[in-house]
């Protein structure tokens, strides 16, 4: 009996053994109703920037009580660690090549299936409040109601800004440019209490996707309280950021945490509103980032590379209790484009054709325990910031498994780190007699992968050109404000 048939009766047997048990869940939940949905998407947060992750810089209370009673992804990633791409993976549960933003600033396919749009179907109110960048027409520009909005009802947004304390918006049916009033986070926090203090009136359950700017920089711009909580001359430093730019990656770190620190009472603000109005029994939180930020590591910052600090995001989900999925943490490296399905089947919503990414609801619920140990990370075009670095930027293709990060440019292989015995990747180890054949066994993977998803690994400018993207000389599409 070959491979494949032994999979299927395995397969067959699981499908079996547990057919009471999902109609058990689906009868808990038809009992108190479909869960709410809540995102708390933030920007350039990195996975070790959290109190509960054993960042020695940073307190979080109120997320490390959240993560308490969470399942705690805690080798997620961004599989392309860019704000537009990781933000359409996010709603359609596709890979970058596939729904096409693979860079920044360019629109979303208004015929995409999105999150908006299915839960809409489904039933829920749904709305989006803050940060979008996926409609490409300028970052300051008004996105009307209608398809460019895929789905999303209730609409409190901006392209996209980081001047927190001048931050722009638009209300539901308002072309009329609006302020923010005072750090933008506080108030968008204001009014994702409010949409959910709303849906008591209502018999829907909802879906609110909150999209902060924070702590992605301008880092010293934060609210003056929160920046007096941290001395960049007491920050201990990550053990791969270079001599020469110590210092101003303590600064800048300083201004990032206290970004983070005016994020968590935001936090314990949505927590307590949710406890208030008698919604936290039955709304599913996910927090976690479009990707990290180097913030001096390997001597650079933001991110497009492949390091932990940049392609490692924090991702939590909080489960209602009547689900019967107990929190912990799980060592399954969930990727972007599984966001989409595994929230889709926790909700049992089915999920569309279109979607790629992986449905966790079966891991998480203990039938199935071998996916989620390898995740794909990419860059298809280099542009921007990290194409003006000293050595320029490259694209690449790689894989990021518990134990090892290997990646290959369009010369061969690039980078290979043993994260357990390495954690700060200072050691490559490409061509290591020591480890030649593990680099062989993922490159050989890696290959597998990338014809299995049918990407070609081509240089980036050809899939500009297929996509018709307007580039500058820096690889980077121009926009305006």
């Amino acid at each position: 009996m070959n491979k494949n048939s032994l999979l299927r009766i395995g397969c067959l047997m699981v499908f079996l053994f547990s057919c009471n048990s999902k109609k058990k869940s689906t009868d808990k939940i038809a009992e108190q109703g479909k869960p709410n949905v809540l995102v708390l998407l933030t920007d350039q947060w990195r996975a070790q920037a959290t109190g509960y992750s054993g960042d020695p810089n940073v307190s979080t209370p109120h997320l490390d009580s959240l993560a308490a009673q969470s399942i705690n992804f805690k080798n997620a990633v961004s599989g392309m660690p860019v704000c537009s791409p990781f933000r359409a993976s996010l709603l359609t549960g596709q890979r970058p090549l596939t729904h096409g933003i693979f860079m920044n600033d360019v629109q979303l396919d208004t015929n995409a299936v999105t999150m908006g749009k299915v839960f809409a179907k489904a039933g829920y109110d749904t709305g989006y409040i803050g940060k979008w960048h996926l409609d490409g027409h300028g970052r300051l520009q008004y996105i009307p109601p209608g398809p460019r909005r895929h789905g999303f009802q209730f609409w409190k947004g901006n392209e996209c800004t980081h001047n927190y304390n001048t931050s722009v918006y638009y209300d539901n049916n308002d072309s009329i440019r609006k302020i923010w009033d005072g750090y933008d986070a506080f108030e968008q926090t204001k009014e994702a209490v409010r949409f959910i203090k709303d849906r008591k009136k209502t018999d829907n359950p909802f879906l609110m996707v909150l999209s902060y700017g924070t702590p992605h920089a301008p880092y010293h711009t934060a609210p003056e309280v929160y920046r007096k909580r941290f001395d960049a001359n007491t920050i201990e430093l990550r053990e791969n950021v270079p001599e020469p730019i110590k210092e101003k990656a303590k600064r800048d770190l300083a201004g990032y945490y206290a970004h983070i620190a005016a994020l968590d009472d935001m936090i314990g603000s949505l927590v307590t509103n949710l406890k208030e109005t008698e919604q936290w029994e039955n709304t599913i939180i996910v927090f976690t980032a479009d990707h990290g930020d180097l913030l001096g590591s390997h001597g650079a910052y933001k991110k497009q590379q492949p390091y932990d600090e940049s392609i490692r995001v924090p991702m939590l989900c909080r489960l209602p209790e009547n689900l019967g999925i107990p929190s912990g943490e799980k060592d399954a490296i969930l990727n972007s484009e599984d966001i989409f399905p595994t929230i889709l089947g926790l909700c049992n919503i089915p999920i569309p054709e279109t979607v790629e990414g992986i449905n966790y609801k079966g891991y998480l619920e203990g039938k199935e325990t071998v996916i989620g140990d390898v995740a794909l990370i990419t860059c298809v075009q280099p542009f921007g910031q990290w194409n003006r670095v000293r050595h320029g930027g490259r694209e690449y293709r790689g894989l990021r498994t518990l134990k090892y990060t290997y990646t290959r440019d369009l010369k061969g292989p690039w980078l290979l780190f043993d994260n357990e015995k390495d954690p700060y990747q200072n050691n490559n180890l490409v061509d290591s007699p020591d480890y030649i054949d593990i680099q062989s066994k993922l490159d050989l993977l890696l290959s597998e992968r990338l014809k299995v998803n049918g990407d070609e690994f081509l240089p980036g400018m050809t899939y500009i050109k297929k996509w018709n993207y307007p580039v500058d000389k820096t690889g980077t599409v121009p926009y305006t404000h």
